[in-house]
This record gives structure tokens, sequence and C-alpha cells, in this order.
């Protein structure tokens, strides 16, 4: 007699809807050419609980069944799935910051960039959005416990990180805040790319106070409310 299957965890309104931003954010990054196939990968903290996306599975393809989430400690709390091979990356951040979604990709040009500089300097007031100039965190296996603390080094004061030969890191309160600092990034990247290219010239830098003045500004752009 074949043994019956535990009952499936419940998703809950409020999982369901947190993870429906998360597939719709993670089909974005391949819709906006941030990731190829089923590299990189979106998560959301809802409570102490986190949904992540399950590891090696095209975007197109998630519905509502296949939602996976973990607690803090990475114990597994809903769904049949493997989560995303970079948990440990995601669980580091969410302890060690204030986020509430996480983005990873492996943006062209950001991933050029993590392989020639140890920081992407501030080639322009954005990037004052992201905490300052972006730091790129030293080279470890993907996946790994080495990988999540030389990133939450590089995270420090800052809401974006490069991780060296292999993407972006960005986190905020909401998906879309999350993945529109990623965007910037990535445009960050290419113009810094497409300035240090110019033979002869030096790209022209903001100086840490005015790029201070210019991230005060960004804490209140928008339309209030």
């Amino acid at each position: 007699m074949a043994q019956e299957r535990p009952p499936r965890p419940r998703l809950t309104q409020p999982l369901r809807q947190a993870w429906g931003q998360v597939v719709r954010t993670a089909r974005r990054t391949t819709a906006d050419g941030l990731v190829v196939g089923t590299s990189g990968n979106v998560s959301a903290r809802i409570g102490d609980t986190v949904l992540v996306t399950p590891s090696g599975v095209p975007y197109d393809r998630l519905g509502p069944r296949d939602a996976v989430a973990v607690d803090l400690d990475g114990a597994q709390v809903l769904g049949t799935l493997e989560p995303t091979s970079e948990l440990p990356m995601h669980l580091a951040v969410y302890r060690a910051t204030d986020a509430r979604a996480i983005v990873h990709t492996h943006a062209v040009h950001a991933t050029a960039v993590s392989t020639l500089v140890d920081e992407l300097p501030a080639i322009h007031y954005m990037t004052g959005a992201l905490g300052g100039p972006v730091r790129v965190a030293d080279y470890a296996l993907y996946g790994t416990d080495a990988l999540a603390e030389l990133l939450i080094e590089a995270l420090r004061d800052r809401s974006g990180a490069l991780l060296r030969n292999h993407g972006t890191v960005v986190y905020g309160a909401t998906l879309d805040q999350a993945y529109d600092r990623t965007a910037q990034l990535e445009w960050l990247c290419q113009v810094w790319l497409a300035a240090s290219a110019v033979p002869g010239r030096s790209p022209a830098l903001i100086p840490p106070d005015e790029l201070e003045r210019a991230a005060a500004k960004l804490r209140g752009y928008g339309q209030p409310g």
C-alpha cells in the first residue's frame, strides 16, 4: 500500500497574493533581459515567512500550486518544489536588513562591471538611490554560506551590491522597489562601461557630499502617500 503524502500546507490569501507578485517580478527579469533561462531568483518576506522562486523551473510555468516558502531558518513550510539554490543569500539579507523583497539577477552590464572593479563609482546621482557607490562582493561559489557572508558585508549601508563574476543582489521594501533598483543598477553599470570605454578619458564622478544631497532628495521623490 502506497504511503500517503502529508497534507499540503495551506496557501493563505496574503501568501497567494505575495506569491503572484513574486512570479510576476521573476517574469519581468527575463522579459527585460536581466536573466537568461532560470538564472537569478526573487523572494518576498511576509512576517517570518519567505516566499522564494524554486530551483530550475522556468518562470512562465509557475502557478499558485507551485508556491514555495521557508521560515527564516530555511525550513520549508510551503510547497514541494526545491527552493532556489541561492536561499542562503536571501535569508542572510532578510536577517541582516529590513528587506521585504529581494531580486537577484545575472544582468549583463552589471556582471561585466563586477569583473573589473571593487566598487561601481558614483557615475550618476541615481547611485544615491542605492545608498552610495555599489560594492562588489568577492567571489564565492553560488549557493554557499560563504557567498552570503560576503554579500552582507558588501551591502553594509547599501540596498544593492554586485557579486564578483556573478551578478546583482538588490533589496527593497516592496518587490516593485527591489525590481526598480535592480534595473537602475544595471543602467548605472551600462553608463559606467560606456564612459570608461572612451580612450584617453576617465569619467567624471559625483563628489560624496553632492551624492549625499542627491540621495536625500531622492528619498522624498515621487507622489506623496
